[in-house]
């Protein structure tokens, strides 16, 4: 795999890789019985890293200083970020916890803008954001929203960690290098659960489809985005998840949506679209 597999622009690498992991999460939903959240998460982030290791050969030894330093908190929050985000769709619905993970990212966008054009794109993108949440639930988990939420920090952290190290360290270098430190992670916990006793030669398939379609191609993606976008522009790009996950949940899994949902997909998608139209070149 080269660069020039992924030397696509960067709105639709972003659009690309929303769509890839949402694929990902169908297949996620199979594991999770048999493999639990962390073993899932173990098997992902464990085969992308080793996919992304063959692909790009990083060389270790010519890391900088100053790159390790950005590298490994950038690894470290991908690998937090992905394990506490299954342990919040273990216990609430997965468009809520989405909804709420975007908390992260919207205020990224916020925090980095500086015209009140971009103040508007968020609002219309957190208007629909609030639309698609189910609300009116009141049996939710607390401890699930608890790990939505912090979910929604690493990711905040992801993005400004991938846009600095993507300013110092070649695309591939940076996310099979970070990927490597999300494994490491990860996989302790993958094998305190058990789950990965469970593990079959069909599952293990299914874990490599997962790997390629939720980590190793959208973080690859989402390297080569965040080394050419504002991380607002980016994080206002990103907030089409909630609606993408609706979208899939309607083709894979027949989940209609109501009115105020398909509101909701209009107001990101709108947001998403203003905030790449009147973005700084």
């Amino acid at each position: 795999m080269k660069n020039k597999i992924f030397n696509i622009p960067p709105v639709p690498a972003v659009l690309l890789s929303i769509l890839s992991v949402q694929c990902g999460a169908a297949i996620a939903k199979t594991l999770f019985p048999a493999l639990g959240a962390a073993g899932t998460a173990s098997i992902r982030i464990g085969i992308s890293a080793l996919i992304l290791l063959l692909a790009y050969r990083p060389n270790f030894s010519k890391i900088t200083r100053q790159q390790w330093k950005i590298v490994i908190p950038y690894g470290l929050s991908l690998g937090a970020m992905n394990l506490i985000f299954y342990f919040a769709i273990e216990r609430i619905p997965i468009g809520l916890a989405v909804t709420l993970e975007f908390v992260g990212p919207l205020l990224v966008a916020i925090f980095g803008s500086k015209r009140l054009i971009d103040y508007c794109w968020v609002i219309l993108a957190a208007a629909g954001i609030v639309l698609i949440a189910p609300w009116s639930n009141t049996r939710i988990d607390s401890l699930g929203v608890l790990f939505a939420l912090l979910a929604g920090a690493l990711w905040a952290a992801y993005i400004i960690l991938g846009g600095k190290i993507s300013k110092i360290m070649n695309d591939g270098q940076a996310v099979s290098t970070g990927m490597v430190f999300a494994a490491l992670l990860i996989l302790p916990f993958g094998f305190y659960e058990n789950g990965l006793i469970n593990l079959t030669p069909k599952l293990f398939g299914l874990g490599i489809a997962l790997a390629l379609l939720s980590s190793a191609i959208p973080f690859t993606l989402e390297m080569k985005a965040l080394g050419q976008l504002p991380p607002r522009t980016f994080s206002i790009l990103m907030s089409l998840e909630p609606a993408a996950a609706s979208i899939c949940a309607f083709i894979f899994l027949q989940e209609k949506l109501n009115f105020y949902e398909i509101l909701a997909v209009i107001c990101v998608i709108a947001a998403s679209a203003g905030s790449t139209l009147t973005a700084k070149k």
